[in-house]
């Protein structure tokens, strides 16, 4: 799409061509008219200065060109409230917004790159989604992105839909979008560590070379976490592979490090641990990232020193912290909070020389977009555009609600929004002969906030609902419902739990001062009134994304007498609302209490 490159993309070929002249050229001991070694020794050139760089990043848009509502869109600093005990916290966000300030912060920045750490798409409203992410795309492009790493939810619907968005062409089911055929993104998505099934070459461009006006060249190398696949619909990747990071990092840096470009950016889709850092203060106190936890740190640690700087996404969290490299070190590792509600400011010096990074000048903040700020005029235009052409199916209203629903945004375990929604698929697969639904927490996607009369629209209900996942009803014995509970907490969620979203049929007490599996109190576990049967059968839908054994839940997978796929999450929770709620008698939030918890 129509914008003019900033800085000039180096191709492979053409970087080995020059690498190896300049090789060349010393072998030969250039200058020297027949080849030979000149016997006078040329004049040492002067020093050149240092050259003052910065890069501006984002991470976690997933298609939110407008700010998202409710707590979800909120950002908060330090403990979250101010001298009076008041929530101290701001709602951010919005694409115009975003360029409105990232406008002012290149001001006076000769040498500025704009750069992405993955999930720009995906998991997106309807604004974006309606048209299958190519609004977000455009509006990136607007933005001046320079280059992305991947992140899980690039690969949504696919590694065939992932490279429609990086080289263009029309959906293949839905056709072109409004305003003419899609011409793929302008700027490059890398995916250093993912392959096909059976591959050692990157399904997309490992890495990509920035040159600054003056000269100087910046590597950037773009992985997604080894774990993406955790998160992605089994369905949707299983001819790809996810790679270790580090290995394929030291890979890649070698191979720019050859080509003679020293100041290297790893672009990196994976944060910290959940609860981590996060608007809670400096990183770094107590030491180089003492407060930095989760894989994130591992990899920072274990990345070759030859990688400058480091930004991260994937936990939706915003930090700037220091952490030691294998030589001892100190570089920069930074996220900002998703949505667009704050992005990178980080600025360095590169040596006029070496063209490397001075590692002592390197500076990051993350600057907040408070969602009532100004916007620029192109950016909104374009935003404007694309809402004109979603309307008549976004603004369709579709129930009501008497107050908010939080969901995403919500601190609780069991979520008002979570419920809704679970009663909703329950309901909607009564067919099915549904006793109860489960839902992972990452399938809701926002919170449901009540406005004006308390109309819902159905841009409202897909906003918490986007994948349009297909519901699966299963049957599992009640030693299988027990051990689908028990993966709350242990496996792959034994370091952070992740608590399911429960319907109404089902109770049961969990204890937070036990650790690991023995956290859910069996005895207290029921089923409509009744204690679960170890050999008894249940009917339990969950979505496709559950049933194919995501985020650590495998038990799922081993569910018989498997129904549904015609009905999808997003359908279950608008036929809901409209069974429901009216405007005389809206919905209200489902109460509490469907899990009771124990020393907290």
């Amino acid at each position: 799409m129509n914008r003019s490159p900033k800085h000039t993309v180096l191709k492979r070929t053409a970087l080995s061509c020059v690498a190896a002249a300049a090789a060349a050229g010393v072998a030969l001991g250039v200058p020297g008219a027949s080849g030979a070694a000149s016997a006078v020794a040329a004049p040492a050139p002067a020093p050149r200065g240092d050259v003052p760089v910065q890069l501006l990043a984002l991470n976690d848009l997933h298609g939110n060109l407008d700010p998202v509502e409710g707590p979800a869109g909120r950002v908060q600093r330090g403990e979250g409230k101010d001298g009076e005990g008041k929530d101290s916290g701001v709602q951010a966000g919005g694409l115009a917004q975003v360029a409105k300030l990232v406008g002012e912060a290149r001001r006076g920045q000769r040498n500025s790159l704009t750069v992405g750490a993955g999930d720009m798409i995906g998991g997106s409203p309807l604004l974006s989604a309606l048209f299958h992410d190519e609004p977000t795309v455009q509006a990136l492009e607007r933005l001046g992105l320079d280059v992305s790493s991947v992140g899980n939810h690039e690969f949504d619907e696919g590694a065939g839909e992932l490279a429609r968005m990086v080289g263009g062409g029309c959906h293949p089911e839905d056709g072109c979008a409004p305003g003419g055929k899609y011409d793929g993104a302008d700027f490059p998505y890398l995916a250093a560590n993912v392959t096909r099934a059976g591959s050692s070459e990157p399904l997309l461009k490992p890495y990509a070379v920035k040159t600054l006006p003056g000269g100087q060249r910046v590597g950037f190398i773009g992985v997604v976490t080894k774990d993406a696949p955790q998160a992605i619909n089994a369905s949707q990747v299983r001819d790809v592979e996810f790679h270790e990071e580090v290995p394929v990092v030291k890979r890649y840096s070698a191979e720019l490090a050859r080509l003679g470009v020293a100041a290297q950016v790893l672009l990196v889709h994976e944060g910290e641990a959940a609860n981590g850092v996060a608007g809670r203060g400096d990183c770094d106190d107590g030491g180089p990232g003492a407060r930095l936890r989760g894989r994130i740190k591992e990899i920072a640690e274990r990345t070759p020193s030859a990688v400058d700087v480091i930004v991260s996404g994937h936990s939706h969290d915003s930090y700037e912290c220091t952490v030691t490299d294998p030589a001892g070190a100190p570089r920069s590792v930074t996220q900002a909070d998703s949505f667009g509600r704050s992005f990178t400011d980080l600025r360095f010096r590169v040596d006029g020389d070496s063209g490397d990074v001075v590692r002592a000048s390197v500076k990051a903040r993350n600057r907040v977009v408070p969602a009532d700020g100004a916007k620029q005029a192109a950016m909104r235009k374009l935003i404007e555009t694309w809402r004109a052409r979603s309307a008549k199916v976004a603004d369709r209203t579709v129930g009501h609600i008497s107050a908010d629903m939080p969901g995403r945004g919500s601190k609780e375990k069991e979520t008002p929004l979570g419920s809704l929604l679970a009663d909703a698929q329950t309901e909607a697969t009564l067919g099915e002969r549904a006793e109860l639904a489960l839902l992972n927490p990452g399938g809701m996607r926002a919170d449901l906030v009540r406005k004006g009369d308390g109309s819902v629209t159905y841009a409202d209900a897909f906003r918490t609902q986007p994948f349009g996942t297909p519901l699966v009803t299963m049957t599992l014995t009640g030693d299988q419902l027990l051990t689908a509970l028990r993966e709350q907490f242990s496996g792959a969620n034994a370091q952070e739990p992740r608590f399911l979203q429960l319907s109404s049929a089902l109770k049961y007490s969990v204890d937070m001062g036990r650790s690991g599996a023995e956290r859910l109190l069996t005895e207290t576990v029921q089923v409509k009134g009744e204690r679960v049967r170890p050999t008894g059968k249940y009917r339990v839908t969950v979505n496709d994304f559950l049933a194919n054994g995501g985020n650590g839940f495998t038990t799922f997978t081993k569910g018989t007498e498997r129904d549904g796929g015609s009905i999808t999450d997003l359908d279950a929770l608008v036929h809901y609302l409209e069974n429901n709620s009216a405007p005389d008698s809206p919905l209200d939030p489902p109460a509490p209490g469907r899990i009771t918890f124990l020393a907290e």
